[in-house]
């Protein structure tokens, strides 16, 4: 019997779950090659961890790791029902706040290797995170495509640690159309953007006027897998900031407050990375809660042990 130890947490309501303990051996090197690793030889354990009968289809994990770049004091490779992601921002937020639920980090800054860079992470007395992601930037504007039932929908590919078309029109009433309406949609638009030319894009990020006072928008983010983000997503919410300052309607250090479907907000701004260049460098700022210390355990003679995908 192979035992893993994790530690639950949601991030703005979207749950992530730690591996802190476990005989995943992914040797040594950049961590875009150990997630390669992950992903070829050991993907079995992905599903055991995250499907069900022990997690679900929106959960997120992250495997803690030995960090690569020497200016990281912690590594983390992400990984969800369906694959691995490069980023996360509500997972990095949840690491964080793994981390000093273990004693292992308290407060002030660190950095943090992933499988596409360093990321800067800082915990604050009031006990919530920033996240300085990594750069991002938006990759094709107002591209345009047609959806039965809708008409044309126009919208940006921009990266923000993950690969986003972000739709400017139409706007959408998310109450109208409920959840599974809202994932139909973007599942829709996701195909037509990948015939468009644009098969990079996994996430699609639809756009409401703001449910709750302060807050600048409202977002739906569809996520690999076809499952869609609780929180107001960090890495989407990175790539909305690209967006908005390539058009000039965002100033570098001006606050922009991103809510998600349930509500709950982050707080996040950018500097630029170069002037000029077009690629900015986002802050994220969102809370953690850790929700559970568990062990998962795999026995071999089980014929669930590595998982049951409504998706795969």
């Amino acid at each position: 019997m192979s035992r893993i130890r994790v530690v639950d947490s949601h991030t703005a309501g979207e749950p992530t779950r730690v591996v802190i303990e476990s005989e995943i051996d992914l040797g040594t090197g950049p961590l875009r090659e150990r997630i390669a690793r992950f992903r070829d030889q050991h993907d079995v354990y992905r599903r055991a961890i995250v499907l069900e009968p022990r997690g679900s289809e929106v959960l997120v994990g992250a495997l803690l790791c030995e960090p690569h770049d020497p200016e990281c004091d912690f590594g983390v490779l992400f990984f969800n029902n369906v694959g691995y992601l490069g980023m996360c921002g509500h997972g990095m937020v949840g690491v964080v706040e793994t981390l000093q639920h273990l004693g292992r980090f308290e407060r002030g800054r660190t950095m943090i290797d992933t499988p596409v860079g360093a990321v800067g992470v800082e915990r604050h007395a009031d006990g919530t995170v920033t996240v300085a992601n990594v750069t991002s930037y938006r990759i094709a504007k107002e591209v345009s495509v047609s959806i039965e039932g809708i008409g044309r929908v126009t919208g940006d590919v921009a990266w923000g640690g993950n690969y986003f078309f972000l739709v400017n029109e139409p706007r959408f009433e998310f109450a109208s159309h409920g959840v599974r309406g809202l994932q139909q949609i973007a599942e829709q638009i996701r195909d037509a953007v990948h015939d468009a030319g644009h098969p990079e894009v996994d996430h699609v990020e639809l756009f409401a006027k703001a449910p709750v006072d302060g807050a600048d928008s409202q977002n739906f983010v569809l996520c690999p897998g076809a499952e869609y983000d609780r929180s107001p997503c960090g890495t989407g919410t990175s790539a909305k900031l690209a967006c908005l300052a390539a058009d000039g309607l965002l100033r570098p250090g001006q606050p922009w407050i991103q809510a998600g479907v349930l509500g709950t907000t982050f707080r996040a701004s950018f500097e630029w990375s170069e002037e000029g260049s077009g690629r900015i460098d986002p802050r994220i700022n969102g809370r953690a809660y850790v929700t559970a210390e568990s062990t998962l355990l795999l026995q071999p003679e089980d014929p669930f042990c590595w998982g049951i995908s409504n998706v795969e």
